[in-house]
């Protein structure tokens, strides 16, 4: 049976997306383990007092503004980061935001820009991050996907089509990274309170809703937390060497009824 190294004692861990939602809880679950974090998005000072925060706590942790859909932009932030905290050992591919709207509808500038976003950009920080991962023969590439990628939700415009290429693409590189020590895995979130689609007027939302309970998606109204998510991405990298979490998806639980 072949042996594993353990994993090394320090992991710095990247986390794109990290200044709200998803991104912002799992970077902040990820210190509390004594990760050394690093905190990218393009509203670097959110990120900037979170990291604050996890050094005041006793956390290693620099911020740095990041564009995942700007080719340079990757290439900068990771390279201050790993100035700053050593070698990724950790990746965690967040980013993004949600746009509804038919598909039909949807300009195509912003559809094309939804997948840029999600897709794209997961590409430019497997792009830039891999090489070392597979050099050193370890390392942990996260992916939040999202439920839509196998039960597509009508009126979420190119989110859909952005979520089943990402997830297809952790699949993939699952397959091509087989045997270098690296793991490619997808934390699949079900419905969840964060900020994205917020900016969506009632008016938009409540026929989107009501859709959604005609074709058999909302079947309680119990959101996750970030928090719920952070803590699969936390387990998923925590796993000893020697075994794999492919996937791992969060739905929420219903509320409990009738007597006990």
């Amino acid at each position: 049976m072949a042996r594993f190294a353990p994993h090394p004692d320090r992991r710095p861990a990247l986390v794109a997306g990290a200044s709200s939602g998803i991104g912002a809880a799992t970077a902040e679950a990820l210190a509390a383990l004594g990760h050394p974090v690093a905190l990218g998005a393009r509203r670097v000072e959110i990120c900037e007092t979170l990291a604050e925060k996890i050094r005041a706590d006793g956390g290693e942790a620099f911020a740095g503004p990041l564009d995942v859909s700007d080719t340079a932009s990757v290439d900068a932030f990771v390279t201050a980061a790993e100035e700053a905290l050593g070698p990724t050992e950790i990746l965690v591919s967040g980013a993004g935001d949600l746009e509804f709207g038919r598909g039909w509808e949807m300009d195509p500038e912003l559809f094309e820009s939804q997948v840029r976003v999600h897709l794209v950009g997961a590409q430019r920080l497997a792009h830039r991050v891999l090489p070392g991962m597979i050099a050193r023969r370890r390392g942990d590439f996260v992916i939040i996907g999202s439920d839509c990628a196998v039960r597509a939700r009508p009126g979420a415009g190119a989110y859909n089509a952005a979520k089943t290429g990402v997830e297809a693409f952790a699949t993939q590189l699952r397959m091509e990274l087989e045997g270098t020590g690296v793991r490619s895995s997808i934390v699949r979130p079900g419905q969840t309170l964060t900020g994205m689609g917020m900016q969506a007027t009632p008016d938009v939302v409540g026929p989107l809703l009501e859709n959604w309970v005609k074709w058999g998606f909302a079947r309680h109204a119990q959101f996750l937390r970030p928090a719920d998510l952070a803590a699969a991405v936390t387990a998923v990298v925590s796993t000893p060497r020697g075994s794999h979490l492919v996937l791992v998806e969060v739905q929420p639980e219903a509320p409990v009824t009738g007597d006990a």
